[in-house]
């Protein structure tokens, strides 16, 4: 597998990733941002890919702990060697298991925050990338989106939060899955192509939502305003641009 060395963050992170198939995006800085870690903070990045997302938390978290856990060996093998080339292995660490196995060495119940950027498509109902890693990457296998949040919620701590970033037309699905799964206080954060988009439907207009709840938590689901990601010459919105390159936060609560 041919791998190349690209810089993420404005050049914060470097991260090393395969040149065809499976490339890192935005979704997984976007993500990082929405994350109310705290130093001392255990969390999981569950799917972590070759690592961008925990890193990018790291990175922005002095002090936070992740664990990354990841199906396929060789992305596993990337994101070991990117918390290394990024001087993070003391942060971040890789577990490469599926998330469908009852014992992964990780402690359930214990951990303050789940993470996950989870395949986009359904299983049968899209084609998969020629690349096989990419297409494990972005079409579901086994795990469905239900799969994800149940796996969230046995590793949580009561009252832990998890945060998922997905297509926004899966909305209901995945607020479905939370509900079902004893997720409350449940925070909805659009992320708008434009802001002809943020004037509609965020289940149809928006390009991702952020999705993020407290396990046990008894709070009403709030659909907050989001974030208008391009301007109207297609590049990126100031808020934008200070989550992607500088390293901001987005604030949820």
């Amino acid at each position: 597998m041919e791998t190349s060395v690209n810089g993420v963050l404005g050049g914060r992170l470097q991260l090393r990733q395969p040149k065809k198939g499976y490339r890192v995006a935005i979704d997984p800085i976007l993500l990082a941002a929405a994350i109310p870690a705290r130093a001392g903070d255990q969390v999981i990045d569950a799917g972590c890919g070759v690592g961008t997302a925990g890193l990018a938390l790291a990175r922005r978290v002095p002090g936070v702990q992740v664990t990354g856990v990841e199906l396929q060996q060789p992305l596993a093998d990337l994101a070991e060697e990117n918390a290394a080339s990024n001087d993070l292995s003391e942060s971040v660490s890789i577990v490469c298991a599926d998330i469908l196995q009852g014992n992964i060495g990780l402690t359930s119940g214990t951990y303050d925050h789940v993470i996950a950027n989870p395949p986009y498509m359904k299983a049968g109902e899209a084609t998969p990338p020629p690349d096989p890693i990419a297409a494990i990457a972005v079409v579901e296998g086994e795990a469905g989106l239900a799969d994800w949040v149940e796996f969230a919620a046995r590793m949580l701590r009561p009252a832990g939060r998890a945060t998922f970033i997905h297509r926004a037309d899966r909305l209901p699905g995945l607020a479905k899955a939370m509900m079902t799964a004893r997720f409350g206080d449940v925070r909805i954060f659009p992320l708008w192509p434009n802001a002809t988009a943020a004037k509609g439907d965020p289940a149809k207009d928006a390009r991702r939502v952020i999705v993020s709840g407290v396990l046990g938590g008894d709070g009403p689901s709030q659909r907050l305003d989001g974030m208008v990601l391009h301007d109207g010459d297609g590049g990126f919105m100031a808020e934008a641009e200070a989550v992607l390159r500088h390293g901001n936060g987005i604030d949820l609560l």
